[in-house]
């Protein structure tokens, strides 16, 4: 089959178009004929070498396509070995495109279970970019982060592919949201995504000018962290209010006033790509409140994979960056 594989770790020129076996056949196991994939940050830290993915590899989580023993539309869900335990993955789960060869191809070989019905009206694109952001930030705002319609929530680093869903999926549920970003029109999209207003996190005092756009300026029942930045986070809730916090592109080590946080009575939440299950609860949600597709920024043919993970690295897009198959 015709994929982009990687043959060493590093910068996006790793990733070359080349030839690669098809998946094998295995019981329980249901190839599918991809027809677009999309791109995560998981992937650049993949196509560099942190997860320590085999080589030669093919990267990527996200796609959707058909399944060739029943010829039916599906996307792809990338968490693979979750367990029984809805609360935490058991010890084998992983992310597809970590150490099973993932959607940067013509085909890929995934366990039956991790496949669901193309939503209608999705384009290719659309279905491909909803996956890993979707779940992700489904069990964010709602399997862990517990939102609920009427409740108010920060969103920060708006522009990313999680950050544009969570406006989405947290506006139709009935949530009032305020972003952050680095940029004016980012904030400007946002807003236009249902979001009633943003703070630039460039200024040292984003924390406060954000919670002046709170309730009361009382700050917010929920903040949702995928980047890092959640000691500043923190000073934005209110008394008692839920941060929950999932990536670390902008920080990897937090530190954080003890005494204030105890004798505020905040919850901190660590979540991650979620179950099967949890998608289940996407599709239903998608459906109930109308949601529609998650926003694509670009598009790019396969073969020139490398050019989109260097957009993918400008950070200047709003929405999720696709690969299309011919």
């Amino acid at each position: 089959m015709h994929a982009v594989v990687i043959r060493d770790f590093g910068d996006p020129t790793v990733l070359q178009p080349d030839s690669f076996p098809n998946p094998t056949d295995r019981p329980g196991w249901v190839t599918v004929e991809l027809k677009a994939a999309a791109l995560n940050w998981h992937d650049v830290l993949v196509r560099e070498g942190r997860y320590r993915s085999p080589l030669p590899h093919i990267i990527g989580a996200d796609g959707a396509g058909i399944r060739r023993d029943t010829g039916e539309p599906v996307v792809i869900v990338p968490s693979l070995y979750w367990g029984e335990r809805d609360d935490a993955p058991g010890a084998d789960w992983q992310i597809l495109g970590d150490h099973i060869c993932g959607t940067y191809a013509e085909l890929v070989s995934v366990p039956a279970e991790c496949l669901a019905p193309k939503p209608a009206g999705f384009s290719w694109a659309q279905a491909a970019a909803l996956p890993l952001v979707g779940l992700t930030t489904y069990r964010a705002l709602f399997s862990r982060g517990r939102l609920r319609a009427g409740e108010s929530m920060l969103v920060v680093g708006a522009g990313g592919g999680i950050a544009s869903m969570a406006v989405q999926l947290a506006s139709h549920a009935g949530a009032s949201i305020t972003v952050t970003s680095s940029s004016t029109h980012k904030i400007g999209a946002a807003v236009a995504e249902g979001a009633a207003g943003g703070v630039l996190h460039t200024e040292p005092d984003w924390p406060e000018q954000a919670r002046q756009l709170s309730p009361s300026g009382a700050g917010f029942d929920l903040i949702l962290d995928p980047v890092g930045r959640w000691p500043e986070s923190i000073r934005a809730l209110r008394p008692g209010g839920r941060l929950v916090v999932l990536g670390a592109n902008a920080a990897e080590v937090a530190e954080i006033d003890v005494r204030r946080f105890y004798f505020g009575q905040y919850d901190l939440l660590g979540t991650t790509m979620g179950t099967v299950r949890d998608f289940a609860g996407l599709l239903r949600l998608l459906t109930d409140y109308r949601v529609p597709p998650p926003v694509i920024d670009r598009t790019f043919p396969l073969d020139e994979a490398a050019r989109a993970h260097q957009h993918l690295e400008t950070s200047r897009g709003f929405g999720k960056t696709v690969l299309e198959n011919a």
